[in-house]
C-alpha cells in the first residue's frame, strides 16, 4: 500500500504541518502586521519548531491513537507532547538568541495555539462519527480480571470506554488483536492493538512476561466475521494457553446492554461453533407470505413448531392457529404468545394429526389459508421401536392434515421433512419419505388443473436441529453437569447441523420462494443449504472445551455403537436427486422420483390397515415396497473406517 495512503501517516503529516502553522499563527497573534519584521527569524524557527515537534510526537505515541475514538487520554498525550516541544525549543532559542529574536510571550501562545489545532480535528472528526459529546472525556478505571480482545472495532470502543467509566468493571483490558494490519501498534483509549489473531500465543506471552498475563480472550466482533472452523481452532488454542473464550454480544443488543447498565460478557456456545455465513433473507416475499393470512401450524409446541409460531407472529398474521396433542407444550407456547403478542388473533388447538374426523373439523371452522406441518415423531430409535405409531403420526397424519387443508380450501401446506428420509435405513426416516412422496403428488396433480383443488403442497427438508428435542447438545449438557462421561455412538458419525431461528427463517424463505414458483417446480422438494456435516465426537469435545474442560482428562468421551435404525453419515440428496440452486439465497431444490396418487392412496390404505392390526411384519413390507431404497443396516463395529473406503452398509 503506498504510504500517502496510511491513514497513521496522513495523521502524523497533519500533525507536523500542524506545528509550522502554529508557529506562525502565534507569532501573528502577537505582533499583528509587525509579522513582517520577523522575517529573517521566521523561518529558522519555524523549521525547528516543527522538527522538535515531530520528534515529540513520537517520543509521546501520539500517532498511535485511533481519531474514530479520540478522548481526554489522547488530549493529555498531546499536551505532554507539546510542553515538551515548547520548553525544547525555549532552550536551543535560549542558546542560539537569548530568547531576543522573537517575542518571549510568543511560547506562551504557541502552547494554547497548537493544542488546539491538535485537538480540535480529533474532537470534530469524533463527534462527526459519534455525533454526541459523551464519552469524549473518559479516562480508564481500575479493573479485575486481565483481557484481551479480538477486533479494534465499535464494539471494542465501546467495551473499553464501558470498563473505564464502570467503577465496579470486572474486567481490565490488557491488549487487542486485529486481523487489520493498519491498527497494528495503534491505541484505543490507551490500549494497544498488540497484533494479529495469529500471533495470540506470542502476544500471551509477551503479556505474561510484563506481569499483564490475560485470562480471558473476548471475541468483540460479530459472530458472522469468524467461520465455524476458526473459531473451533481458537477454542482449542485458548485451552492450551489457559485462556478462557468469551464474546460480546450483537452491536444492537451491546449497546442496549451498555445504557441499561453493568455489561455483561456471553460465553461462547456451541450455535457459535457452526459459523455459518447469514443468509440474506427475501423479507419482502416472506412478509408477503404471512402477512394478513389465517395461519395454522401443527406441532406448535415443538422445537421447529414453537419457533415457528415466534417468526409467523412477528409477520402479522391474520390469525394464528397453533395445534398440538401436548397438553403442556401447547399451554406454554400459547402464554408464549399471550405475552409477547397481546394483539395477535392466537388460538390454541389440541388436537391429534391422526385423528382424521378431528382435521377435517378443525379445519373446516377455522379455514386456514396456510399450514405449516411439523407435528412428527423423530426420534429414530424410539420410532424404530415402536413402526405402529411412526406410521399413525408422520404417514396417516400428514395425510389426514393435506386432505383437510385441500378441503378447506387451504392455499398452501408446507411439510417440514428430514435429511433422514433420504436413502432411509430407519422406519422414521422411511415414514418421512413416504409424507414428502404424498404431498409430492398431491402438488402435481393440483398443477394439472383436473382435481378441483388449487392447494400448493411444498415440502422444506432439512437436517438436526441443534438443542432440539432429542438431540445430542441437550444430552451432552446433562452428562457435562453430572461430571461425564458424555456418550457418542460412534467416532466416525457425521450428522449435519442448524440452528433451529436460522432452520425456520429458511422455512420461511423457501415457502416464500414456492409460492411464486412455475409449473415446472411442482412436486419438487426444497432443501436448506446445511454446510459441511460436523463429526458428532468433535462436537462433545468441543462442548468440554466450553465448559473450560479437557476432554478425555477432566471429561471422558466413551462410544456406545449405533443404535437401530441409524447410520454414520446422513445425505441431504440421493444419487438421482441431484441438487439445484434456486434465486432463493440458502434454499436448494431436488426433484425425487414421483409416485402416483391414486397407486400411493391404496398403499397407505394398506399401511392403515396394518397400523389397525398391529401387524409390523407387514408394515415393514408395505414401507419397503413404498420406499425401494429403504434398507435396514446391520451392525457397524465400533472400529474407525480403513484407508480402502466406508465401512459395510453405509452412505
Amino acid at each position: 500500500m503506498p504510504l500517502i495512503f496510511d491513514r497513521r501517516f496522513l495523521a502524523y503529516f497533519h500533525d507536523i504541518l500542524v506545528a509550522g502553522v502554529s508557529f506562525i499563527v502565534s507569532l501573528y497573534l502577537r505582533v499583528g502586521d509587525g509579522i513582517t519584521h520577523y522575517t529573517q527569524a521566521l523561518v529558522p524557527g519555524v523549521a525547528l519548531f516543527t522538527i522538535i515537534a515531530a520528534a515529540a510526537y513520537r517520543l509521546f505515541g501520539m500517532n498511535s491513537g485511533v481519531w474514530r475514538y479520540a478522548s481526554l487520554r489522547d488530549l493529555m498525550a498531546i499536551a505532554r507532547a507539546v510542553t515538551s516541544t515548547i520548553l525544547v525549543f525555549l532552550l536551543l532559542m535560549f542558546l542560539v538568541t537569548r530568547l531576543e529574536a522573537l517575542p518571549r510571550s510568543v511560547p506562551l501562545i504557541n502552547w494554547f495555539v497548537l493544542v488546539v489545532l491538535l485537538g480540535g480535528p480529533r474532537l470534530l472528526y469524533r463527534l462527526a462519527k459519534d455525533r454526541r459529546l459523551a464519552g469524549i472525556l473518559e479516562s480508564n478505571a481500575r479493573d479485575r480480571i486481565p483481557v484481551l480482545l479480538v477486533g479494534a472495532g465499535d464494539e471494542a470502543e465501546i467495551f473499553i470506554r464501558a470498563m473505564a467509566t464502570d467503577r465496579d468493571a470486572a474486567y481490565r483490558v490488557v491488549g487487542i488483536l486485529d486481523d487489520k494490519g493498519g491498527r497494528i501498534g495503534r491505541e484505543i483509549h490507551g490500549v494497544k492493538v498488540l497484533g494479529r489473531l495469529a500471533e495470540l500465543s506470542s502476544v500471551v506471552g509477551d503479556l505474561a512476561a510484563g506481569g499483564q498475563c490475560p485470562r480471558r480472550l473476548i471475541l468483540t466482533r460479530p459472530r458472522a466475521r469468524l467461520s465455524g472452523s476458526r473459531l473451533g481452532a481458537l477454542v482449542e488454542k485458548c485451552e492450551a494457553l489457559n485462556l478462557v473464550l468469551a464474546r460480546l454480544p450483537d452491536l444492537t443488543d451491546f449497546r442496549d446492554a451498555v445504557a441499561e447498565g453493568p455489561m455483561t460478557v456471553r460465553p461462547i456456545v456451541i450455535e457459535d461453533l457452526l459459523g455459518r455465513p447469514q443468509v440474506a433473507l427475501d423479507k419482502g416475499a416472506i412478509d408477503g407470505l404471512v402477512a394478513g393470512r389465517t395461519v395454522l401450524v401443527t406441532g406448535a409446541g415443538g422445537t421447529i413448531g414453537s419457533e415457528l409460531t415466534r417468526q409467523i407472529a412477528q409477520l402479522k398474521p391474520r390469525r394464528l392457529i397453533l395445534l398440538d396433542h401436548g397438553e403442556f407444550n401447547l399451554y406454554s407456547i400459547e402464554m408464549e404468545m399471550r405475552e409477547n403478542c397481546p394483539d395477535l388473533d392466537c388460538r390454541a388447538v389440541l388436537a391429534n394429526v391422526r385423528d382424521r374426523s378431528r382435521m377435517l373439523e378443525v379445519f373446516r371452522d377455522e379455514k386456514p389459508e396456510l399450514v405449516f406441518h411439523a407435528a412428527a415423531l423423530k426420534h429414530v430409535p424410539m420410532v424404530e421401536l415402536n413402526p405402529v405409531e411412526g406410521v399413525l403420526t408422520n404417514v396417516l397424519g400428514t395425510r389426514n392434515v393435506a386432505d383437510a387443508a385441500i378441503a378447506a380450501g387451504a392455499a398452501a401446506m408446507v411439510l417440514i421433512s428430514t435429511d433422514k428420509a433420504v436413502r432411509s435405513t430407519n422406519v422414521m426416516g422411511a415414514t418421512k419419505r413416504i409424507a414428502e412422496c404424498y404431498c409430492q403428488a398431491l402438488d402435481i396433480v393440483a398443477s394439472s388443473g383436473n382435481k378441483g383443488w388449487q392447494t400448493r403442497f411444498m415440502t422444506v427438508r432439512f437436517g438436526n436441529v441443534l438443542g432440539s428435542t432429542g438431540s445430542v447438545v441437550p444430552l451432552f449438557s446433562r452428562q457435562l453437569r453430572a461430571g461425564g462421561p458424555l456418550t457418542v455412538t460412534h467416532p466416525e458419525v457425521c450428522r449435519y447441523f442448524m440452528t433451529v431461528r436460522e432452520a425456520v427463517e429458511l422455512v420461511l424463505q423457501a415457502s416464500a420462494y414456492g409460492m411464486n414458483a412455475g409449473r415446472d417446480d411442482r412436486g419438487r422438494i426444497f432443501v436448506l443449504d446445511m454446510g459441511q456435516p460436523v463429526k458428532i465426537v468433535d462436537l462433545a469435545r468441543q462442548m468440554i472445551r466450553l465448559a473450560g474442560l479437557r476432554p478425555d482428562k477432566d471429561i471422558k468421551v466413551t462410544f456406545t455403537g449405533l443404535r437401530p435404525g441409524e447410520k454414520l453419515y446422513e445425505e441431504m440428496f440421493a444419487a438421482a436427486e441431484p441438487p439445484e440452486q434456486t434465486s432463493a439465497e440458502g434454499v436448494l431444490v431436488a426433484s425425487p422420483r414421483a409416485v402416483d396418487l391414486a397407486i400411493l392412496r391404496r398403499s397407505l390404505d394398506e399401511l392403515d390397515a396394518a397400523c389397525a392390526t398391529g401387524d409390523a411384519e407387514r408394515l415393514q413390507a408395505l414401507l419397503h415396497h413404498i420406499v425401494p431404497d429403504y434398507r435396514q443396516l446391520d451392525p457397524v463395529p465400533l472400529v474407525p473406517p480403513t484407508a480402502e473406503g466406508p465401512l459395510p452398509n453405509q452412505a
